[in-house]
């Protein structure tokens, strides 16, 4: 199975990095729909899309507005969003407002079950994140193989979601900051790499990808992954359009 990241920052896209999007292009599954939705259609292999939204955050949302363009009518037509039912709501009412984007999606919006059926025999199930107006994380299980997203949240080993996505093949965790300084993370919702290694390591999941990177960060330099593999080994930093076998 192939992942492929096609936007790994946070907040706001830069020359480096779109914003939240991730893509299984082999079974049409999408992972967030940020900026980085704007590489969709290279990737296509499908004739359907099931997008999974972890909340409603601009940077998360604002390529859904690029699907009329960017995939073929009949795939539109057959592609469903799943999200909360309030962040659904939120997305009607204020992303597709008539004055702000004046055509209506042609695909369908869904509220998302609590156990999904995605193909090749897999099952997604969801789990709540810490994080202002909510976020959900994301487990896919495969008969053979495994996986976790997890963005927009405060990493810790007592996090609810370890035992969510303990001992999953690949977890994409987001890193927003290098460190907790000035207790930044628990202010604004968002990870720091110690604790994201040590939350990987806590429910033994077998490779970390980071990802929503700050996108004010000009080098990958600064997180100084040496350090961090002391913790958790097989960690490396996510980069736009990386493809991940696993």
């Amino acid at each position: 199975m192939k992942l492929i990241l096609l936007g790994t920052g946070g907040y706001f896209p830069t020359s480096r990095r779109h914003t939240a999007c991730m893509m299984l292009p082999e079974i049409g599954v999408v992972l967030d729909a940020g900026s980085g939705m704007c590489r969709i259609g290279q990737y296509l292999q499908t004739e359907r899309l099931e997008v999974f939204l972890s909340h409603a955050h601009l940077d998360h949302i604002l390529g859904l507005t690029y699907l009329i363009n960017l995939v073929p009518n009949e795939v539109e037509f057959r592609t469903t969003v799943h999200c909360e039912a309030s962040k659904l709501e939120a997305i009607r009412e204020h992303l597709f407002a008539e004055l702000i984007f004046p055509i209506a999606p042609r695909f369908r919006l869904e509220q998302i079950a609590q156990r999904c059926s995605i193909p090749e025999g897999g099952t997604l199930t969801h789990f709540p994140l810490e994080h202002p107006g909510g976020s959900l994380g994301f487990r896919l299980d495969w008969p053979d193989r495994s996986m976790a997203y997890v963005t927009d949240t405060t990493a810790s080993v007592d996090a609810d979601y370890v035992e969510r996505i303990r001992g999953v093949d690949l977890l994409v965790h987001e890193c927003y900051f290098v460190d907790d300084a000035d207790n930044l993370p628990q202010i604004t919702g968002h990870s720091c790499l110690p604790a994201v290694v040590e939350a990987a390591a806590a429910a033994q999941v077998g490779r970390l990808i980071l990802v929503h990177i700050n996108p004010q960060s000009t080098s990958d330099e600064v997180f100084g992954l040496t350090a961090a593999r002391r913790t958790f080994k097989n960690v490396e930093i996510g980069m736009d359009e990386m493809t991940i076998e696993f």
